[in-house]
C-alpha cells in the first residue's frame, strides 16, 4: 500500500486531501475541484505555479529539467515556487496558488 501524504492549502476553504506519494498532482488536484488551476499540463503556460511552503521542500519530488529551466523565468522571486503539473508529493505538504502580479 503506498504512503499516503497531505495536502494542504494554506489559509484556503478547502479541505486537505489526503493522496498516494509519488502520484500526479496535476491529475488529483484537477478530480477534487482544487484551488490550483491548470493549463496545458505539460510546465510551459505556468497557471498551475504554486508556492510550497518554506521548510516543506522535502515534501515534493526534485524539480526536473523543464521545471528548473521555467521557475526563474516563471516566478523569479520566489525560490519555493513550483509547477503543480510537474511535482510528485513524496511527504506532506502545504501549498498555495502563486499569484504573480
Amino acid at each position: 500500500m503506498p504512503k499516503q501524504c497531505k495536502i494542504s492549502f494554506g489559509g484556503d476553504t478547502h479541505p486537505p486531501m489526503q493522496v498516494d506519494e509519488g502520484s500526479n498532482l496535476s491529475e488529483i488536484l484537477d478530480i477534487a475541484n482544487s484551488p490550483i488551476l491548470f493549463g496545458c499540463r505539460t510546465g510551459i503556460c505556468g497557471t498551475c505555479l504554486i508556492n510550497v511552503d518554506a521548510g516543506e521542500e522535502e515534501g515534493a519530488s526534485p524539480r526536473n529539467e523543464e521545471e528548473q529551466a521555467l521557475i526563474p523565468i516563471l516566478a523569479p522571486d520566489h525560490p519555493h515556487a513550483r509547477l503543480a503539473c510537474q511535482m510528485r508529493p513524496q511527504g506532506d505538504l502545504t501549498i498555495r496558488p502563486l499569484r504573480l502580479e
